[in-house]
This record gives C-alpha cells, structure tokens and sequence, in this order.
C-alpha cells in the first residue's frame, strides 16, 4: 500500500503532468523520484513528442542518486521503443528499487512496463489515485482504446439557438472572457477542424493564441483541417504559415477521422460549420459538446447544428476533464457564458431561410395543413428549449438588442 509520502508525491507528479498544456499525441505524464528517506530527489515531467519521457527527465535530474530510489508516475512506465526508448529500461539501468504507477497503461503497443519491472525484482505498486491520474488523459486513452480521435464539438448559440444572422453580416455573439476560453480549449488539442463552407463564409485562422490575439509558435500549433470538397483559395488564412494544414476532401465523417489517424491525430477540436458538426452527430462520432450560450436572440439565422436528426440525442457523452458531464451547465467566469455536454437538435429554419432537402429532393420540413401553426406566411418559431434539446439555458440577465452573428473565432 502507497505511503503518505507516496501519495503526497504522486499529487505532485499530477500538478507536473498538467504542468504542460498539450503533449498528443503522447499522454501527459508526471514523475517524482523519492529517496529512500523520503526526501524529493526531481519532479520529471513529459513535454511533448519527441521530448524525455517524464521517468527519464526526473531522472536525469537526479542523477547517481536515483539508486535505491522510488518512482512515482503518473501512467504506468512504457516499454516500447517510440521516438525515445523504453521507459522501463531507462529505471531498470538507474537502479530505482520501488515504481508507484496511477493509471495503467491503456495503449497495447506500450503496455506491460509494470510486469517487466516486476520480473526484474523492482517492487511495483498500480492503481495510486488511478481516477486522478486516468483524468490527465481523456482523449488520449480514448484514441488509444478506440482507434480513432476523440472529437470536441465546440459551438455559440444565441438563447434561440442561432449562431449566425441570415447575412451573414456581424461576427461575435459571446464575450472576451468566452473567446479566450476556446483559445485554452483549442491548445489541449491536436487538431482544429472545419468545414469549406465556414472556411469560405468567414476566413478564420484556426489557430492558437495569446492573450494579446498573437499566435502561438508554429511548434505549438494544431494541425488545422479543412473537410469538404468545395476550392479553397490559396489566399485564405488557413494557409498562411503560422500552423500546418490538411485538406480532407470527402463528406464523410469516417473518412475524416481515418486521415486524421494517419496523420497521429489523438484529440480533434470541432469549430464548425453547422452542416460539418451535424455530419460528425448524425454519425454518432461527437464524444463532447462544450456550448457557449449568449443571453441575447437573433430572432432568425442559421442553427448551431444543421442535418436531417438520425441519432438520439440522449446518448452519453464523455465528460470533461474537470468532471463536468451528463448534461450538466456551468456558468463561467464572466456569468454569461454556459458550458453544456448535451447539444440541442437543430432549430426549425428561420425566415428566409430554403428547406433542406434530402437526397431525393424532398424538402425536410412539416406540411402546410392542421398542425402547421403558419400564420400570414410565417413559419412557426420554435420555443428556445425545443430548439437545443430541451436543454436548460443560462441567462445571466435580460436578452438585450440584436447581437453579432457568431461566426468561426477569427
């Protein structure tokens, strides 16, 4: 059984794990290295692909007087060879007598370290605040249990849920503070992804920024991913060279996810469009939805969400890192902002606005006759709650004027 020592210094390999914003497609990891009195000899942790792993970076530090030490990590140790050798091997050779490990290793290409260990005569210890230490690496463990990304829907919505004018002629409906949290929420991600349709209609960067709205290194960028099969000019923000960019041409959200596979994609930050969000929904491939509601109406535009309805929309989504989950709302910093894990089925057209149509080329849509509720032309608006799911919405005060239209964060 881990000592108070032991847990105390796994909280601090936790707090070093987190230390580090991003580092897919590789999971978070944090090391302690105890002496055998107790004493902390280096706190280690892992910075990204390529980079010591967390074990070898405490380590290092520690030097000769790793010998007859205790390891403690977050992630049981790897024993493959990746871009760096096995971990395994670098604590066997430093001599360390005692590995604590939180959360076993999920990904079957690394795991099997703590036997390795064991069958070398080092005591190993698992499953040391396993929850705390599984909740580093959601969409890691995911990708690695699942074979494909863990995909963020990320969407604005007026309390009527729109999320753009019918002009397409504002940009914002949510504030600073809300902004900036999308710019922390992109960089735990390895990729940006959007549709032609959004790229065209508003030219976003789809990157990561500070807090002065300069970008980040290119190091540090996503990849950003353009789906659709629409010609994007060479002149457009995606291309510019503060971040990479794949072109996926194809609709079909499997197909996506298999490039992005290719390509060591772990964690996939959906931005928009609404027909591109609706696919990836539709296709039961969302596996979180972080909302934000503005306390304003636009009274008529296009949905957060567009498409035919095909999946229940009660089914479970996994929840965020910081437990929020299962539908919960959580008010934000600013008191206008509202993060929801369950979306809302897209919002009745609005005027001016075409029916959808299917394949066949019905239109999607309820007839004129009893029950239509159509009035001097006018096509029923949807109450709020029917418009995102039956969702409850966060109003931190009265819906004021007309807002911008909330476009793709530029």
């Amino acid at each position: 059984m881990a000592s108070d020592t032991e847990l105390q210094a796994m909280r601090t390999a936790l707090e070093a794990a987190r230390s580090t914003a991003r580092t897919l497609p590789n999971p978070r990891v944090g090391c302690v290295l105890l002496a055998p009195s107790g004493e902390v000899l280096a706190v280690g942790a892992h910075h990204g692909a390529g980079t010591a792993h967390a074990e070898v970076d405490a380590l290092q530090q520690a030097g000769d007087e790793a010998r007859g030490a205790t390891a403690v990590v977050t992630l049981e140790p790897c024993a493959h060879t990746g871009r760096t050798g096995p971990c395994v091997d670098a604590l066997l050779a430093a001599g360390v007598a005692r590995v604590v490990h939180g959360q076993s290793d999920p990904n079957p290409e690394a795991a099997g370290g703590a036997e390795r260990l064991r069958a070398a005569g080092v005591d190993v210890e698992g499953g040391v605040l396993a929850e705390d230490a599984a909740a580093l690496n959601v969409e890691w463990t995911f990708a690695v249990t699942h074979g494909r990304p863990f995909v963020t829907w990320k969407y604005a919505a007026t309390m009527d849920g729109l999320s753009a004018a019918p002009d397409g002629s504002s940009k914002w409906i949510t504030s600073t503070a809300a902004r900036r949290d999308v710019q922390r929420f992109r960089a735990e991600a390895d990729a940006i992804m959007a549709g032609t349709g959004a790229v065209l209609a508003d030219d976003p960067r789809l990157t990561v920024r500070d807090a002065d709205d300069l970008p980040l290194p290119y190091a540090q960028q996503p990849l950003r991913v353009v789906v659709g099969e629409s010609r994007i000019p060479s002149y457009y923000r995606v291309f510019d060279r503060v971040a990479p960019t794949l072109l996926v041409q194809t609709r079909e959200p499997d197909e996506v996810l298999s490039k992005m596979v290719e390509n060591g994609v772990r964690h996939v930050w959906l931005e928009g469009g609404p027909r591109l969000a609706g696919g990836f929904w539709n296709a039961g491939l969302v596996d979180r939805v972080i909302g934000y509601i503005a306390p304003a109406m636009l009274g008529s535009g296009r949905a957060a969400l567009e498409g035919p309805r095909r999946v229940d929309l009660r089914q479970r989504l996994l929840p965020h890192r910081d437990g929020a989950g299962g539908g919960r709302l959580q008010r934000r910093r600013d008191g206008r902002v509202a993060r929801q894990d369950l979306p809302g089925r897209p919002r009745a057209r609005g005027r001016g606005q075409p029916r959808a149509r299917d394949g066949g080329g019905r239109a999607h849509g309820r007839p004129r006759g009893a029950g239509s509720r159509r009035r001097h032309g006018r096509p029923d608006r949807p109450h709020p709650e029917r418009a995102l799911g039956g969702a409850a919405l966060l109003a931190a005060r009265r819906p004021r004027a007309l807002p911008r239209a909330e476009g793709l964060d530029h």
